[in-house]
């Protein structure tokens, strides 16, 4: 029987809905507009697109929304003099700044120059030590809508075996933290390339989270039967398989063994820009608390 698909798409529409009327309840109250400034360095078509996109969810939601492009050429002195100005700038609430960055720069050090308050992606160490220590200040995009899935979907986590696949700081490091945080309650393991026994550990998940980037790594003989699979991995396959995208996991494969699966596209991205929304609300809501 085909896994039960878990709707990105239609989860987002519900969380976005509710994250409209929290921003207009909001905005009634003070007569402030919650503001996302997208910072954008060079022409990668992908940057364009994700950050048209997010602009795209700031007007559906009521959220104001301004883009700030420097050319590829552009000194890493020139971004961050760009990123302090936001960061001074009181009707901007929250700093995107899209990756990857050119190679000339530098990209924890600009990263690391967000003001916390306006870090809405949660790469700041002050707010990824908050997290580590279970009261975040602001989710990190793509683990909370993983976690918004899951919950949508009942897929249950408390005291369960969960495994993700993949270490970054963006994905796999905070998705792990989220998983195990109180609540949530789930035993995790993390693997990477050096895991021993790789396939062996992801058969035990019963939740199991692919952040590899690598086009279909995950396999059916790594997954455990009934298991949920959620697939973050978004990869553009060559003109030589057909091209188009394709996640970590080999969906179809893995569509005949596991309970749950989301599909790519349409899986975790609509919900990553739906928590980035949520995000910039409450960066708004605490500056103008004065906290």
């Amino acid at each position: 029987m085909p896994a039960r698909p878990i709707d990105g798409k239609q989860t987002a529409a519900a969380y976005r809905e509710r994250v409209a009327a929290d921003v207009a309840a909001f905005t009634r109250r003070t007569g402030v507009t919650p503001h996302l400034a997208a910072v954008v360095v060079g022409d990668n078509p992908a940057s364009a697109v994700y950050v048209r996109n997010k602009q795209r969810a700031c007007e559906k939601a009521g959220i104001g929304s301004s883009l700030h492009a420097l050319p590829a050429s552009a000194s890493q002195e020139e971004l961050l003099s760009l990123v302090q100005g936001l960061n001074a700038d009181p009707a901007v609430h929250g700093i995107l700044v899209q990756l990857p960055l050119p190679e000339q720069m530098d990209e924890r050090a600009v990263l690391d120059a967000v003001a916390p308050l306006k870090d809405v992606d949660c790469f700041h160490p002050e707010n990824v030590g908050l997290l580590s220590q279970g009261r975040p200040r602001f989710a990190p995009c793509t683990p909370a809508g993983v976690m918004e899935l899951l919950a949508a979907a009942e897929v249950p986590t408390a005291g369960r075996r969960a495994v993700v696949l993949g270490r970054s700081e963006i994905v796999g490091k905070p998705m792990a933290m989220l998983l195990l945080a109180r609540g949530a309650d789930a035993t995790v393991t993390v693997c990477h390339s050096r895991t021993r026994d790789l396939a062996a550990v992801c058969r035990e998940a019963d939740v199991l989270v692919a952040a590899i980037g690598r086009a279909k790594f995950v396999t059916a003989e790594m997954v455990r039967p009934g298991a949920a699979v959620i697939d973050v991995g978004i990869n553009r396959l060559p003109e030589s398989e057909g091209g188009g995208l394709c996640g970590d996991v080999d969906f179809d494969a893995v569509n005949e063994v596991a309970g749950a699966l989301t599909p790519v596209p349409g899986g975790v991205g609509p919900m990553t820009v739906s928590v980035l929304l949520r995000n910039t609300l409450t960066a708004a809501e605490l500056q103008t608390q004065g906290k």
